[in-house]
């Protein structure tokens, strides 16, 4: 068997990029909003797929400005990000401390579990991609953390 010359195995991946890309065009375009009340203001979300109030996995997109804070908080199941666009500073812990942060760029996962601590910072526009088990529920370690009982800052 003789082996593709190389202009044919280009053409055959310029071919099936073109049919990728045709593919991403068809697929929906993503809904964005602000993100529910358990975020501080400034956040913006989009569902990707599933649906957050069911107790079933879903997947959301969260788009935060630059600056962007999460005070520490946990949930109640496990949940696995990945960064789509900018930096996201992620640390573990009941205070948020910058220092103690590790920087995901784009393409960076990981996976924080249940009840585990944590908090993050958005460096530039950063979108960040979210899969977890419903319903959503976010608790604040420090209940003055929390955007829903109005002492916030």
């Amino acid at each position: 068997m003789r082996a593709l010359p190389f202009s044919a195995c280009l053409l055959v991946w310029a071919v099936s990029l073109q049919a990728q890309q045709a593919s991403n065009s068809n697929a929906p375009a993503l809904h964005w909003g602000p993100a529910p009340a358990a975020f501080p203001a400034g956040a913006q979300m989009a569902v990707v797929s599933g649906d957050p109030a069911k107790a079933a996995p879903f997947t959301v997109e969260l788009s935060f400005p630059d600056g962007y804070r999460i005070p520490p908080h946990f949930h109640p199941t496990e949940e696995s990000v990945e960064v789509k666009q900018g930096t996201f500073l992620v640390g573990m812990g009941d205070t948020l401390d910058l220092v103690k942060t590790k920087a995901m760029k784009v393409g960076a996962k990981g996976t924080v579990p249940a009840q585990a601590h944590h908090y993050a910072v958005a460096r530039g526009g950063t979108v960040v991609a979210v899969t977890v088990t419903g319903p959503f529920a976010m608790t604040y370690v420090n209940p003055a953390d929390d955007p829903r009982t109005g002492t916030h800052p």
